[in-house]
C-alpha cells in the first residue's frame, strides 16, 4: 500500500550557486558516500531529500544525513535511513521506498514513493 508520494525538482545551475557561495552546504546537506558523485547527480540527490521528506508528511524534524541516497550499478538507486528519517518511517509503518532520479536540460528531479505491506 502506498502511504506517501513526493516529488522534487532542482534547477541544477542556481543549485551549483549556492554550493559555490557556500561550499560547506556539501558537508551539512549530503553523507560521505553521497559526495563523490557529479554536480548534477548531487543536485538529484537533493531533490530526492527533499522528495523524501513530502512522502514522510514534512515533518521538520528530519535530519540530512538520516537518509542517504545510493547508486546500484545496473539497478535503480536506494536510500538507507536511520534515525530521524528511520523513526518517521517506522511511524507511518514504511516497509520500502521506491525512487527514481533524472537531471537533464539543467534541471534534476526526483520522486520517491513510500509503501508498507498490507498485513
Amino acid at each position: 500500500m502506498i502511504v506517501g508520494v513526493g516529488i522534487d525538482v532542482v534547477d541544477v545551475a542556481r543549485f551549483l550557486a549556492t554550493l559555490d557561495r557556500a561550499p560547506r552546504m556539501i558537508e551539512k546537506l549530503f553523507t560521505p558516500a553521497e559526495r563523490d558523485v557529479p554536480p548534477t547527480s548531487l543536485a538529484a540527490r537533493f531533490a530526492a531529500k527533499e522528495a523524501m521528506a513530502k512522502a514522510l508528511g514534512a515533518p521538520g524534524t528530519m535530519r540530512w544525513h538520516d537518509a542517504t541516497v545510493l547508486r546500484v550499478v545496473g539497478g535503480p538507486p536506494v536510500v538507507e535511513i536511520r534515525g530521524t528519517v528511520a523513526r518517521r518511517a517506522e511511524d507511518l509503518g514504511i516497509d520500502r521506498f521506491h525512487i527514481s532520479l533524472s537531471h537533464d536540460a539543467g534541471i534534476a528531479s526526483a520522486v520517491v514513493v513510500a509503501e508498507r505491506d498490507l498485513t
